[in-house]
């Protein structure tokens, strides 16, 4: 201890604080408590840390270190082998550093404690068919299985699982990890996977099964981090030695048990496990009623400006883009038919898969592929369709006679276009418009799955964590936010459009 203490004091002589580290966590509680951590512990060395929190699954996190987005980040042996190298053979850890070394990533050593997958079954079913082992689940074949949507793909979960046992088990449905909990407490699946160290494992009175055919490998918690760390930041590596062998099971338990059970933050639960086990900082005392509210309130500032920013600038760039393609649509019959099948194509693709399919471009163009550019850039795609469709339809509806009355005239295209035909649509463009920013802010919410902010990162908080008061400090805020948009795209209707075209005319 004195000695962790000794090298810490000798590291923070040094000034830092010109370099910025990046830690990042996947979206489960355990990650965010020890990237919180890491964050605690790297900025004792006087570094500016960004945690980007509940970052999403494992390969954008993979994705997001290999690209530079990130620095560092807390993973799993068992994931590192058989999620990202793909390779089950690697069984040491020198094997498994020399394989991510390909990529430019080091491995600590192991933290101290080992999180391995099991699976866990509601109390009063095991005890009905007395299930004490993952074989004996072969005597209940209709039972219902609630797994998450990695462990359903990758290769040491389900497929493997039910391959390895020969489960006869069909009825499986894809959740939410944390949903799964509340689904197993309310009877509405029977068995789950869960992790070695939940905290809800007892919460929710499940009963863990033995892996009685050693399927599943360990999943010993180890930080990754960026090869170029040692010498850009080299006293954060300094930092993550001090961790290792330092967090054991016990530990890392309670300290789940504190953010999903006593809803304590992940940077407290964080900061005091350093303070009382490693003397790095100090301990934070609970917060009173008063700091609650004025953090509750920081909170939903700081996730309405962030959520904002994603609908102002994504519908903003939108509108410029999408109103001059719906007036090529409407006069040019070939190219419309184009313009209007890409953009009903894009809107047809799910978001999270939008998100996804962005990395790979990004990445080509050594842009972020995490944060609030590719969120921007989704929501920006997702606006196009509905302004472009009520541009177009807009200006088809001019009546013929007024086109050739304006023609008569001897008004130049432009001409016509600027002070007959777009003022003439402005009450449609205007709609699509309106309906466009209300989508947004609600297709904006999937930010938080990639470190973009916004009231996205704070509904899935409170989704990891089954807290429902943290899920609604995310979900009302969205929904009075749409209503706000809403409003002022109706009241801005009497400044856009033409006095006569506006269905209830101001006086």
């Amino acid at each position: 201890m004195n000695a962790a203490i000794f090298l810490l004091a000798a590291l923070a002589t040094w000034d830092n604080s010109d370099v910025k580290v990046t830690v990042a966590s996947k979206s489960f509680t355990e990650s965010s408590i020890l990237g919180e951590i890491l964050k605690s512990a790297v900025e004792h060395q006087g570094y500016k840390v960004e945690h980007k929190d509940q970052l999403g699954g494992t390969g954008l996190v993979w994705g997001a270190l290999k690209s530079g987005d990130i620095d560092l980040y807390p993973d799993y042996t068992g994931t590192i082998t058989r999620s990202l190298l793909n390779d089950e053979s690697l069984t040491s850890y020198e094997q498994i550093r020399e394989a991510l070394a390909e990529d430019n990533v080091r491995m600590s050593n192991p933290l101290g404690f080992n999180n391995s997958y099991e699976i866990g079954v509601r109390k009063e079913v095991a005890e009905q068919n007395e299930l004490k082992t993952i074989s004996d689940l072969r005597k209940v074949p209709d039972l219902r299985f609630g797994f998450g949507s990695e462990f359903m793909d990758r290769g040491d979960g389900w497929p493997g699982l039910q391959k390895t046992y020969q489960l006869p088990q069909r009825r499986i449905r894809s959740m939410e990890h944390a949903l799964s909990y509340r689904a197993i407490g309310g009877g509405g699946i029977d068995a789950m996977d869960v992790y070695g160290t939940d905290a809800n494992i007892k919460e929710f009175d499940v009963t863990v099964l033995d892996d009685d055919l050693d399927y599943f490998p360990k999943y010993e918690a180890v930080i990754l981090y960026r090869d170029d760390l040692q010498e850009r930041a080299p006293d954060v590596v300094a930092a993550i030695a001090l961790l290792e062998g330092s967090i054991t099971n016990e530990d890392i338990i309670g300290l789940n048990a504190q953010v999903d059970i006593e809803e304590v933050s992940p940077a407290r639960a964080g900061n005091n496990f350093l303070a009382a086990k490693l003397g790095i900082g100090t301990i934070i005392p609970p917060p009173t009623t008063t700091e609650r509210r004025i953090a509750l309130i920081s909170r939903i500032l700081k996730a309405t400006l962030e959520h904002m920013l994603l609908v102002v600038v994504s519908l903003g760039l939108a509108i410029c883009v999408a109103v001059p393609l719906g007036v090529i649509a409407a006069k040019n019959a070939g190219l419309g038919h184009i313009i209007l099948t890409t953009a009903e194509i894009i809107q047809t693709i799910p978001g999270l898969a939008l998100l996804i399919l962005l990395i790979g471009p990004l990445e080509l163009l050594h842009l972020n592929t995490v944060g609030p550019l590719p969120a921007i850039i989704a929501l920006f795609l997702y606006s196009l369709l509905p302004i472009i469709r009520n541009t177009y339809a807009g200006i088809q509806e001019i009546p013929n006679a007024m086109r050739e009355s304006a023609e008569a005239l001897g008004l130049t295209p432009q001409a016509r276009l600027f002070q007959i035909e777009l003022p003439l649509a402005s009450r449609m463009i205007l709609t699509g418009i309106k309906t466009t920013a209300v989508i947004n802010v609600g297709y904006a919410t999937l930010g938080g799955l990639i470190g973009a902010g916004g009231y996205g990162e704070t509904i899935l908080t409170g989704l990891y964590r089954s807290s429902v008061p943290k899920m609604l400090e995310g979900a009302i805020p969205a929904a009075i936010l749409a209503l706000v948009v809403k409003s002022l795209f109706e009241l801005s209707e009497k400044y856009v459009v033409p006095k006569g075209l506006r269905l209830n005319p101001t006086h």
